[in-house]
């Protein structure tokens, strides 16, 4: 749970940044979602749960994955102490499954997602795909930048952490 949370908080950090690539005519991408992570200020929650839960080493590997980040607001508005209370050691399992899905796998663009589609998560459950007035939403979150690519995936960046039924 732990790793899948940290995966979550440093992807949610990349999507969150307003990634802009420096050249238009750029296209191989030589970070990893953990580095886009790591790189991105308001992730910066999604990588200390990537990190407390042991999932960095797998969310460097090579995919693809799609990754789901919340933003550090994101996690900001789960009740008082959730965080914190994650991010112990004892929780780990729990991090793990909730970071975990936030995670597809392969590689989803913004352009291949349908109203009503449903995607298996890393976790095991199922994530519900909604579009409206041009606007994607995941589960009850709503995708805030789509499509910021990495060497091993392709992060999305959310405004609400999505839990899975525990």
């Amino acid at each position: 749970m732990k790793k899948l949370f940290s995966i979550l908080m440093v992807m949610g950090m990349i999507i969150s940044s307003s990634f802009t690539p420096k050249s238009s005519n750029v296209h191989e991408v030589d970070a990893d979602i953990v580095d886009l992570a790591v790189s991105t200020e308001f992730l910066s929650t999604l990588v200390a749960a990537v990190k407390a839960g042991d999932l960095v080493e797998v969310l460097k590997g090579d995919g693809p994955f799609t990754v789901f980040a919340p933003t550090n607001e994101a996690f900001a508005k789960l009740p008082a102490g959730t965080v914190e209370n994650l991010l112990k050691p004892e929780n780990k399992a729990q991090l793990v499954a909730v970071l975990t899905y936030h995670v597809v796998p392969g590689k989803v663009m913004s352009s291949d997602l349908k109203n009503g589609m449903k995607a298996s998560t890393v976790q095991g459950q199922e994530i519900t795909i909604t579009l409206k007035d041009g606007k994607a939403m995941v589960n009850n979150a709503t995708v805030t930048a789509a499509d910021i690519e990495a060497s091993n995936g392709v992060v999305h960046v959310i405004d609400t952490v999505i839990l899975p039924s525990m």
